[in-house]
C-alpha cells in the first residue's frame, strides 16, 4: 500500500513487479480512474478524517507512506495528526509486516558543512521539520508493536521529467543565490534512485532504522546552479550575499539557504544494496545527453 501516492509513489509502483498487487490511498475521487489506468487499486479515504481510515485495517502487508504532515494551522502545528491517524489503524487488525515512511533531511538542521550520518542527533529549526521529527517518533512507536519500520530521510528531488523537477524555471527568473563564502551545501536524490530506494527498504530495510537517501554530489548550492545554467545554455544566477539575501528572497528559500550539510548514503548503499542509477546530479540532469 502507498500512502502519499504522488510523482514518488508512482514511480516506486512501477519499479514493483506485476505479481504485487498494489494499492493506493487517496483523497481525490478523481485520482480513482488515473491510478487504475495504471494497474494501481485505488482507495478512497483522507489522513485529515480518521473514521475513513478503519477499511485500511489489515489489506497491506508492506505499506509505503509519503504522505506529507499538514502545514502549520491550530493547536498542530508542530505535529504530524496525519501519521498518527495512519499508526491507529494498525491497531483495529493485523500489522503488516513492514512500514517505511518517507521523511526528510531537513530534521538534521544547520550542521555546518559537517558530513552527517544516521547517528546525528536531530536538530530540527523549521516548523517543516518539527512536524516530521513528531512524524518518526510516531514511526518508531509502531515498530513496537510488532512491524518492521524504518525511516528513509530525503534532500531534495529532482528528475528531468518530474514538475518543478530541475531548476530550470527558477534559472529564467534569475533568482540570486549565496555568494561562495556566504553559500551553503545541498543534498540531492534523483526521483527514480529514490523510488528505488523506497521498495529496496520495504524489503531489506531494518527494524527502526533510519537511512540517509541521496546520491553521491558534494556541492554547494550556487554551484548546483551554476552547473545547471551551463547544462541548459542559460546565464548563471547572480550572486549575493546573505545580508542581502534577507531583503531579497523569500523566507521558504532563505530556510533552506540557512541549513548546510553533506548527507553520508553508506548505509543506504551497504544495508539497502541501492546501486545509483544517477551517482550525481550531472548524470541525472542530462538523460540521453540532453536536460529536458
Amino acid at each position: 500500500m502507498i500512502v502519499g501516492c504522488g510523482d514518488v509513489g508512482l514511480r516506486a509502483a512501477a519499479q514493483l513487479p506485476s505479481r504485487v498487487r498494489v494499492l493506493a490511498l487517496t483523497s481525490s475521487p478523481e485520482r480513482v480512474a488515473p491510478l487504475r489506468a495504471r494497474g494501481i487499486t485505488p482507495l478512497v479515504g483522507n489522513l485529515d478524517t480518521p473514521a475513513t481510515l478503519q477499511r485500511l485495517a489489515g489489506l497491506a502487508t508492506r505499506v509505503l507512506h509519503l504522505a506529507p504532515p499538514p502545514s502549520e494551522q491550530g493547536r498542530d502545528w508542530s505535529h504530524d495528526p496525519r501519521t498518527l491517524a495512519l499508526s491507529r489503524v494498525w491497531r483495529l487488525r493485523q500489522a503488516p509486516k513492514a512500514l517505511v515512511y518517507g521523511s526528510t533531511s531537513g530534521v538534521y538542521g544547520d550542521c555546518q558543512g559537517a558530513k552527517v550520518d544516521e547517528s546525528r542527533p536531530v536538530q530540527p529549526h523549521t516548523p517543516r521539520a518539527l512536524r516530521r521529527v513528531d512524524a518518526e517518533r510516531v514511526i518508531r512507536f509502531s515498530g513496537r508493536l510488532g512491524l518492521r519500520s524504518c525511516i528513509l530521510r530525503i534532500p531534495g528531488i529532482y528528475a528531468p521529467n518530474r514538475v518543478g523537477g530541475t531548476p530550470k524555471e527558477r534559472l529564467l527568473k534569475r533568482t540570486p543565490v549565496l555568494r561562495s563564502a556566504d553559500d551553503v551545501y545541498t543534498n540531492h536524490i534523483h526521483a527514480d534512485d529514490l523510488a528505488r530506494a523506497c521498495i529496496a527498504a520495504l524489503w531489506r530495510g531494518q527494524a527502526q532504522r533510519v537511512y540517509n537517501v541521496n546520491d553521491d554530489t558534494q556541492l554547494k548550492m550556487g554551484d548546483y546552479f551554476d552547473m545547471a545554467a551551463e547544462l541548459l545554455g542559460l546565464p548563471k544566477p547572480p550572486r549575493i550575499s546573505r545580508s542581502n539575501a534577507t531583503d531579497a528572497l523569500p523566507l521558504m528559500l532563505l530556510s533552506f539557504m540557512s541549513e548546510s550539510r553533506r548527507l553520508d548514503n553508506t548505509r543506504m548503499k551497504r544495508e539497502l544494496r541501492v546501486r545509483l542509477a544517477y551517482p550525481t546530479v550531472r548524470e541525472g540532469l542530462r538523460p540521453q545527453g540532453q536536460l529536458l
